[in-house]
């Protein structure tokens, strides 16, 4: 009797003990339920536009979208926002209904972006945003206390001696001077600027120069590491006057500008663009005039000596012998010249060869 009731009483007993972590093994992971979509305040969508013509104007309300369940018993309205400048944004409406209640109620209006709406760029702080374009020779800048492109400089010591030759000698007596950071940006800043290096041609083709600021008078080098590439212009003609120049750069304000050309040994008139005291004719047209006329008035004179023969040999067949005597003797008396008249007849022959001459020398063919 004893181990029969002891039997139940142990199994009892065990029972209990092993039940919670079965129970808790069996139990399902609670899971978050989705708020139910409330029917009184979904079909509010009158109750929402009314809502929404109080904050803003009618035109400015498009067209009901959709409704959402955001909680329980709370539902939001979503319509098109007709207002000029905010495409892609939505007007919102929330509506709450209480527990046994027939009516919903407006919780809050709100216009928000959609997902294609135009929005402003995520803000900067004002030291980031800020670009050294936007500075001006007037603004003022913020000190910074941690700036990678300074270095601690050389201070006053209270030594007279050693401070007047920092100061006067080194040029220092500053308290941060360039690191190698700072030196490095302002070079590359510079080389890619408009003063930066420009190609060198001795032939002058366009967008080149002959002679760069290395060899220029006007060129007055920069203190430090930084001589070794850039200075600074001071001559008042160029347009880099006053600006921070590399040594490769040059413009035609060069300081030997020219000096190469006047040494060289060439035509004085060489280089002059218009020259009013000397005309160019051009005689080639008026040489062939010339010679053809000449030509012409060569065959009509042979032609007429060839008739003036023939005339003479015919009238000589008929005349008489003392007709023959007197015209030869005519013509003999007629071969004898005044020595006036030869030296006019020379001096105008003399002057028919020389204007000859100078139209050989002038006419194209001449030249060849």
């Amino acid at each position: 009797m004893t181990a029969e009731t002891d039997t139940p009483e142990t199994s009892e007993s065990a029972a209990p003990a092993t039940a919670p972590a079965a129970a808790a093994k069996r139990r399902p992971r609670a899971r978050t339920a989705r708020p139910k979509l409330d029917a009184v305040s979904a079909a509010a969508v009158d109750l929402a536009r009314e809502a929404l013509i109080e904050v803003t104007e009618p035109d400015q309300v498009g067209e009901h979208l959709r409704v959402e369940a955001s909680g329980e018993r709370l539902v939001t309205h979503v319509f098109a926002c007709a207002m000029p400048g905010y495409s892609g944004w939505v007007w919102n409406v929330v509506l709450a209904r209480a527990p046994r209640a027939k009516q919903a109620t407006v919780c809050e209006t709100v216009l928000l972006p959609g997902d294609s709406a135009l929005l402003a760029p995520d803000w900067e702080p004002w030291a980031e945003r800020l670009k050294p374009s936007d500075v001006g020779a007037d603004d003022l800048l913020p000190y910074q206390e941690a700036d990678e492109r300074l270095e601690q400089g050389y201070e006053q010591t209270g030594d007279a001696d050693a401070d007047r030759v920092a100061q006067w000698e080194l040029g220092l007596g500053r308290p941060r001077v360039l690191s190698p950071v700072g030196r490095e940006e302002a070079a590359d800043r510079w080389f890619a600027g408009d003063f930066g290096p420009r190609p060198v041609s001795a032939r002058k083709r366009r967008g080149t120069v002959t002679a760069t600021c290395s060899s220029c008078g006007f060129l007055t080098l920069m203190a430090g590491s930084l001589r070794t590439e850039f200075g600074v212009c001071t001559n008042e003609w160029s347009v880099a006057d006053g600006h921070v120049v590399h040594l490769d750069y040059g413009c035609g304000s060069h300081s030997e500008t020219g000096k190469e050309e006047s040494h060289q040994d060439s035509d004085p008139e060489e280089g002059v663009v218009v020259d009013e005291y000397r005309v160019d004719v051009d005689r080639s047209t008026s040489s062939d005039e010339d010679a053809a006329v000449v030509e012409e008035a060569t065959e009509t004179e042979g032609a007429a000596e060839t008739e003036g023969a023939a005339e003479a040999s015919d009238s000589a067949a008929t005349e008489k012998p003392g007709e023959a005597e007197a015209a030869g003797e005519t013509v003999a008396a007629g071969a004898i010249e005044e020595p006036g008249e030869a030296e006019a007849a020379g001096d105008a022959a003399d002057a028919a060869d020389a204007a000859s001459e100078e139209t050989a020398e002038d006419s194209p063919s001449a030249a060849l």
